[in-house]
């Protein structure tokens, strides 16, 4: 586990360092706020779909040959991508460059299905929660180096980001074991890595059923927040890259807490369905909140209030992990990634539209919020099927202890 984490680690902080700068990057190509909004949602586009169909794939490949070739492989995709992006001299080298990085980085899901692999499921959402700190702990250093190292070079964060990856993918080579026995291997069917075949497979998991709608509303919503967040709030409060990278490191100062330190307590008092309805419900609030905001600084009271919003990936990733078998933990895994590059595919094509049709009102408007209450509303919805869900479960699960 030790050895994971800090591969996810190495692996989060190369990729928080671009965060504040690539908008920033994208617009030095355009002439206007509403062409750097569009052009960043396609080069934002690009990545997601690359991984969308890449995902999958790689997930099915590390079932057959292992976890561990298939995180050096990520860690590869990583680095051509950030040393591609520091060179890129249009906009077409910057949309090359992010496919190749999407197509082949799975490293999310890979190492989701490496802790699966070591966990006992009763202590998966724990470990989940350790490894979501790690994602969290990237967050806070990443953002933050990078807008200040973006205040002095556009391209620089980019270079010390492809160097994190390069030092990962050394980790990876000398250091970290495979955690996938041969044993448990299995052949890949390539008929059902493509993507849309592993979303059929994982919505036919037992006991997933609309569990799969709450991951579409969520995503779709944490994708649209990741696609504006730099650029609304650079219209609405004038930031630039250092004030952005700080507001990320609150964001993920406040994930790493609540992932690495309340979790494991929290779910000793409630249940993972629990955990994830309460965090859908300040989930939407926290949405609703920045929108409405009129100053920068109220956007950290909307995000340290924001604690329970936490706890619903760490809660769902263990309810949907549980529902597979051991040896189709990396399909899951990816097919659960599969997903999240969909709704990455499909955010920017809503997101940008949307701040592109208010970004030229003044700052301070909250109407230039709008991203954020479709936020708020995609997460109410993912309440809604949750909830269903988790009452048919415990009806079924009544009616079959009472036959």
């Amino acid at each position: 586990m030790r050895f994971i984490m800090l591969t996810v680690l190495i692996d989060m902080l190369a990729v928080g360092v671009i965060v504040p700068v690539l908008p920033a990057l994208v617009g030095r190509f355009t002439s206007g706020p509403a062409e750097q909004t569009y052009w960043y949602g396609a080069v934002t586009f690009s990545f997601a779909l690359a991984s969308f169909f890449g995902a999958p794939v790689l997930g099915a490949l590390s079932d057959r040959f292992g976890r561990r070739p298939i995180l050096l492989l990520g860690f590869c995709g990583l680095a051509i991508n950030f040393f591609m992006t520091a060179l890129a001299t249009a906009l077409w080298m910057l949309m090359a460059s992010r496919i190749i990085g999407g197509a082949m980085q799975a490293n999310a899901a890979v190492a989701n299905a490496y802790v699966a692999d070591i966990t006992p499921p009763e202590q998966r959402a724990r470990r989940f929660g350790m490894l979501g700190a790690m994602f969290g702990i990237g967050f806070i250093l990443g953002p933050v180096i990078g807008g200040l190292l973006g205040g002095i070079n556009l391209q620089l964060p980019f270079f010390v980001a492809g160097a994190l990856a390069l030092l990962n993918l050394s980790y990876g080579i000398f250091v970290l074991p495979e955690s996938l026995p041969p044993g448990r291997r299995r052949t890949v069917n390539w008929a059902r890595a493509n993507p849309l075949s592993s979303l059929k497979q994982l919505a036919a998991l037992k006991g997933v059923g609309r569990l799969v709608a709450v991951l579409v509303c969520s995503g779709l919503a944490q994708f649209t927040l990741y696609t504006t967040w730099v650029l609304y709030t650079t219209f609405k409060f004038h930031w630039g890259p250092t004030q952005n990278g700080w507001s990320l490191f609150a964001v993920g100062l406040v994930s790493a807490l609540v992932q690495g330190l309340l979790l494991g307590r929290l779910l000793k008092r409630f249940t993972p369905q629990r955990l994830a309805v309460y965090g859908l419900v300040s989930s939407t609030l926290a949405f609703l909140g920045f929108g409405l905001v009129t100053d920068g600084w109220m956007m950290y009271i909307v995000i340290g209030c924001n604690v329970l919003g936490n706890t619903v990936a760490a809660s769902m990733q263990s309810l949907i992990s549980g529902a597979a078998d051991a040896s189709q933990q990396g399909q899951t895994m990816g097919s659960v990634s599969a997903l999240n590059s969909l709704t990455a595919v499909v955010a920017p094509t809503l997101a940008a539209p949307l701040l592109g049709a208010v970004s030229h009102l003044p700052a301070g408007d909250w109407r230039i919020g709008a991203p954020m209450y479709f936020c708020a509303a995609l997460q109410a919805l993912a309440l809604v099927f949750a909830v269903t869900h988790f009452r048919r479960a415990r009806r079924l699960r009544l009616a079959a202890s009472v036959s």
